[in-house]
């Protein structure tokens, strides 16, 4: 059974930087594209970024320049690396990946980011 486990969230001053991770079991990682998409409580789920499985990246506008996905394909596990954060980006952040058809989120991680 896939499992998709998000951390790295947490509280941090506008201008600062987080790194997020998704560690994968249940799948074949190294072949699967990974996504991470955040959701605030009065939006829907967006998408941030995705990595394909021969690492090739799409970022979502807002998120260009300050965000970089990346996969360690012998930990399985996929990163985001968030720097100049800004209070816009608080959300919480989830992982995503399709496997056999199937969409397979993770819990998620809180991403506060103050003034």
């Amino acid at each position: 059974q896939v499992q998709l486990v998000e951390s790295g969230g947490g509280l941090v001053q506008a201008g600062g930087s987080l790194r997020l991770s998704c560690a994968a079991s249940g799948m074949i990682f190294s072949i699967s594209a990974m996504s991470w998409y955040r959701q605030t409580p009065r939006k829907q789920r967006d998408l941030v970024a995705t990595i394909s499985g021969i690492g090739s990246t799409n970022y979502a506008d807002s998120v260009k320049g300050r965000f970089t996905i990346s996969r360690n394909n012998a930990k399985n596990t996929v990163y985001l690396q968030m720097n100049n954060l800004t209070p816009e980006d608080t959300a919480g952040y989830y992982c995503k990946t399709r496997y056999w058809e199937e969409d397979y989120w993770g819990q998620g991680t809180q991403v506060t980011v103050s003034t």
